[in-house]
This record gives structure tokens, C-alpha cells and sequence, in this order.
């Protein structure tokens, strides 16, 4: 493959290349790459804006990590927070900066993914920066969502009497990591070896290629469901169900029995010689929801397999507990990811 140095482009043709097949699909996009500044109107709604930062070494490894599904989970990882306010993604900007040891056919790789998820969750790509890095590749991204101010759905609107619940299936996303860092130092001292990953597609998948819930937010639309209040898991339930707690000022009781780990993982947490439960308490990057709801709304929501009822909101003196299997009541903690201290 040949290889094409971006400095043979300079900054505003590297941006002009990565950008030329661009094609807006949201009316609100007024004005999008080309200008100063991209301009946008809601038609009335209110504009849900959130920015992630993504640093080689810190938040990923391209040791393992394909720059498709980086550009992919770059975008997605964002717009779970979108649809975590119960908004509909509408706008993304990605400023990347890149040191030298990275070419223009990798950047087209890594735009590959980006342009992937915005085609599959009907966003636009409206701007954004380039810049050189003295080390490493740094991805920012922001989201834009619109969304009915009588629909948006916070963290700190969680009442007594409330069903805790969550989409998908959790855990999995940290065992795929664990794989991964597995054969990575395998590689590293035995350079000739081949990795050893049969059978465990699922929870590398999980890990490498995530989606945000866009379906559940289009099953609450379909089914008149406002979530009481609602937060993306990107740091572990325990983390996010903690911070639902402080924010609304109340305690709660999950089951360790309905918290959702799929096969797979539990089959591959195993191996490790792990809990399933303890990887989807504190694992973190599954991007699935966790959210409440009234008790009115119960049987509505058991008629998607995708949302599991795991517990119940209560009054602040009763704490944040979970009951195991056992029947054993013990305090959540918060176990999950630190971006001050984990490092990939």
C-alpha cells in the first residue's frame, strides 16, 4: 500500500480530503464544512451538546484497535450521551491531532468508520479541526442532538417507587479488553506467536465496535415513555446507578439476579476466572442506558427483550444496595473507570 505523508497536503488540504465526500442529511444543517463556523437551527427544539476527548494510550490502544471502529466508536460513544437525554443526534464535529508516524491512508481509514456511524445514525459531519501532535493520535468530538423540551430526561429526576432499568447486556465490553491486553503481551514477548481469539467475537465486538441505543429511545417515542431519568453506562452500572442517586437525592436496590450479562460473556469471564457480575458492575464501555421509570410504565417496557427491570429507587436513609443470589445485601460501590488513573 502506498503511503502519502500529510504534510504533502498541508492542514486545509488534509481537511479538504478527509471531507470531500460529505453530504448533509438533516434539514437543521444549514450550513456545514466550507466556512468559518458550521450554523445550524433546531426549527424551536432545544439543542442537546456534549464533547468526548478520545487519547491514544489512555483511552485506546492501536496495538489492537482498527482505525475503522476507532472512527466508528469515536462518533458513537458520543452520541449515547445524546440519546442518554433522550434527544436525537443530529450534528457532529472531529478535531483530530496526529503525529507524523500516521499517513494519510490512515487517516482515510480512521474517517472510514467516522462517516460509518454518522451515515448509520443519520448525523452530519459539519466540522472540526486538524492539528499535528508531538506523540500519539487525540480524537475530540462533539455532538449536537435536538430534542422537545418536555421530553428531556436528566439524571437527577429520579423518584421513589421508580423501576431501575437498563438496555442491552453488560460486561461484555470489559472482557474483550482483558482478551485483548491477553494476546497483546503474548505479542510483545513472543513476537511469533498468533493470537488466540476463536471463539470470543462477541465481547471483542462489544469492546471495539459499540453502539449507542438509538432503538430504545425509538421504542420510548413509540410507546409514550419518558424516562423518569436516564444516564448513558460508559464507567460500569454500579458507577452510573451511584451517580443517578447522588443527582436525584435518593437510594436504590438492584438484584444481582436480573442485572443482563449475555452468554458469551459469562462463557468468557470464566476463563479470566472472573465474576460476570463484578465485569458488569464495574467494567465500563458498554454504552447501553440506564434509566427509571414509573411503575405505570412496567408493562410497556416488558414488551422489549432489550430492557431488563433490575431494581427499584427508595429513599435516600436506605441506601444503594445490591442483592446477590444468595440474598445477601451489600453496598455499591463505585469500582469503574478512572481516566486519572486507568490506562489501556
Amino acid at each position: 500500500m502506498s503511503r502519502t505523508e500529510i504534510s504533502e497536503f498541508g492542514e486545509f488540504g488534509l481537511i479538504e480530503h478527509l471531507t470531500k465526500n460529505v453530504e448533509l442529511q438533516n434539514v437543521s444543517s444549514v450550513i456545514g464544512i466550507g466556512d468559518d463556523a458550521a450554523v445550524i437551527d433546531h426549527f424551536g427544539k432545544q439543542t442537546v451538546v456534549t464533547t468526548d476527548l478520545l487519547v491514544e494510550g489512555v483511552h485506546f490502544d492501536l496495538m489492537y484497535t482498527p482505525l475503522k471502529h476507532l472512527g466508528y466508536k469515536s462518533v458513537v460513544v458520543n452520541l449515547s450521551d445524546v440519546y442518554a437525554m433522550n434527544a436525537t443526534p443530529t450534528q457532529i464535529t472531529m478535531s483530530i491531532a496526529a503525529s507524523n508516524r500516521f499517513s494519510v491512508e490512515a487517516l482515510d481509514e480512521f474517517y472510514e468508520g467516522v462517516y460509518s456511524a454518522c451515515e448509520k445514525y443519520g448525523v452530519d459531519l459539519v466540522g472540526g479541526d486538524t492539528a499535528a501532535s508531538q506523540k500519539g493520535f487525540i480524537i475530540s468530538v462533539t455532538a449536537l442532538g435536538e430534542v422537545n423540551p418536555e421530553k428531556i430526561v436528566r439524571r437527577s429526576t429520579a423518584k421513589k417507587g421508580d423501576l431501575i432499568c437498563c438496555s442491552g447486556d453488560l460486561g461484555g465490553a470489559y472482557i474483550g479488553l482483558l482478551f485483548l491486553e491477553r494476546e497483546k503481551k503474548i505479542y510483545l514477548e513472543s513476537p511469533g506467536v498468533q493470537p488466540d481469539l476463536e471463539g470470543e467475537s462477541y465481547v471483542i465486538g462489544k469492546l471495539l465496535k459499540p453502539e449507542a441505543r438509538k432503538d430504545i429511545i425509538e421504542f420510548f417515542e413509540e410507546q409514550n415513555i419518558i424516562p423518569t431519568s436516564m444516564m448513558d453506562i460508559s464507567d460500569g452500572l454500579s458507577s452510573e446507578l451511584l451517580h443517578i442517586a447522588k443527582a436525584s437525592e435518593c437510594g436504590c436496590v438492584i438484584y444481582e439476579e436480573k442485572i443482563p450479562v449475555a452468554e458469551e460473556a459469562r462463557k468468557a469471564a470464566f476463563k479470566f476466572e472472573i465474576d460476570p457480575t463484578a465485569c458488569a458492575l464495574s467494567g465500563g464501555e458498554d454504552y447501553e442506558l440506564l434509566f427509571t421509570l414509573r411503575q405505570e410504565d412496567y408493562d410497556k417496557v416488558t414488551l422489549n427483550e432489550k430492557i431488563s427491570v433490575i431494581g427499584y429507587i427508595t429513599e435516600p436513609e436506605k441506601g444503594k444496595t445490591i442483592i446477590t443470589k444468595g440474598g445477601n445485601s451489600h453496598n455499591i460501590t463505585a469500582q469503574g473507570w478512572n481516566a486519572f488513573k486507568n490506562k489501556i
